[in-house]
């Protein structure tokens, strides 16, 4: 049994350490849900202090934030074997784009939430400039 133990965690130790260059990519990527997901929380709160109604909070929002978390860190690790082990010679940098695409989505769901926290204009208008500008990038402006 011990003999199975170390293999086991052998294994393991080397399936981590073959993951370690993707890590900042993915505590990055977590680091901006967690933040997204914390501010959500506090505009919920606020939007139902405003209306004057009790508000609670709801495991099942936690459950599906923590769903996105774990999908997003098994994405960004697939890409990043796409682009190293399989289309190593292309040079996509794949999981740094898609990254970058989780992050920018959670900026903005970031900002919407601070603008309904804080109803400060700041974060309204650049909400709309984050709009704008990730329309004309899609666009190929």
């Amino acid at each position: 049994m011990e003999i199975l133990f170390k293999y086991v965690s052998a294994s393991l130790a080397a399936l981590i350490a073959t993951l370690c260059p993707v890590a900042p990519l993915v505590v990055a990527a977590l680091l901006f849900v967690a933040v997204d997901f914390l501010t959500g929380v506090a505009a919920s709160r606020a939007v139902a202090r405003r209306e004057g109604r009790s508000w609670w909070f709801e495991s099942r929002q936690a459950w599906r934030t923590v769903a996105k978390a774990g999908f997003v860190a098994m994405a960004i690790v697939m890409m990043w074997i796409v682009d190293h082990h399989v289309l190593g010679f292309m040079h996509l940098n794949l999981a740094n784009l898609f990254t970058g695409f989780v992050c920018g989505v959670e900026l903005w769901s970031f900002l919407e939430n601070a603008a309904t926290i804080s109803r400060a204009p700041l974060f309204r208008w650049l909400g709309r400039w984050v709009k704008r500008r990730v329309g004309k990038e899609v666009d190929g402006e």
